[in-house]
């Protein structure tokens, strides 16, 4: 197999602004260490440790590194590997996926691909290509029209706070009832469901970032309540706050 087929790059990366991410090979990012968002096709994850992204090779994604990071990249070139079923996919990390990219450490752009190495790879991408079919929650529709991306850069900036939604209109010059139309011809979601949501993502990326204790989360986040935290972080990861910070010492 030719050396270029694919390969494992490890790399840290110091914080960045908002880039264009664009590569010839399909590419599956890997955050071993901090978090960075991603967006495409109108969609917008965050990627701490324990999840990975599938971008498709020659597309456009834009990133956003507001931490340094340690990503671990598997590279396939389009003769090698079929097209991922999306542009960019934000997904768990499955145990054995991580497994593989561990035993193929050290095979790098220049090294040839023996048959053991090959096999490797091929399983690394059924593992792939499989649970990339099944992407994570963790992610924020992009708005069309600016009014949108005011109010929910306003509700962004105040997460922890008990904002109104007839004070988020206001100072988007907007009434209620338009921007609550804008919600949902734009994004889908309410102006509620955004904010939970948008919590939860929040939450997420303060655990990839250090050990913060969940208290001092929830309160960051906008929730008085301790049960009311786990309860919603449990009904949009599947995992309490403290199984998912396990996962996320695992994986580092």
């Amino acid at each position: 197999m030719s050396a270029q087929d694919a390969y494992l790059v490890v790399r840290d990366f110091a914080p960045e602004p908002e880039n264009i991410f664009q590569m010839p090979c399909h590419y599956l990012l890997y955050a071993e260490q901090g978090a960075m968002t991603l967006e495409a096709d109108g969609k917008r994850w965050t990627l701490p440790p324990a999840r990975a992204a599938l971008i498709a090779a020659g597309e456009p994604v834009r990133i956003t590194l507001p931490q340094r990071v340690r990503a671990c990249s598997a590279l396939f070139a389009p003769s090698f590997a079929p097209r991922p079923p999306a542009i960019l996919s934000v997904f768990e990390m499955p145990p054995l996926a991580r497994e593989l990219l561990f035993a193929l450490r050290g095979i790098g752009e220049s090294d040839p691909l023996d048959p053991y190495n090959e096999a490797l790879f091929r399983a690394l991408i059924a593992v792939i290509w499989r649970i990339s079919q099944r992407p994570s929650l963790a992610m924020m529709p992009v708005p069309r029209t600016e009014g949108l991306r005011r109010a929910l850069t306003l509700m962004q900036a105040r997460l922890g706070e008990s904002l109104r939604f007839d004070e988020l209109a206001g100072e988007v010059a907007m009434s209620p009832r338009s921007l609550a139309r804008r919600f949902m011809g734009e994004i889908g979601l309410t102006w509620r469901e955004a904010q939970r949501r948008m919590r939860m993502i929040r939450a997420i990326e303060m655990m990839a970032e250090g050990e913060r204790a969940v208290a001092d989360i929830a309160l960051c986040v906008g929730y008085s309540s301790l049960s009311a935290f786990n309860a919603a972080f449990r009904a949009f990861t599947g995992q309490t706050p403290t199984e998912f910070r396990k996962g996320l010492r695992l994986s580092s």
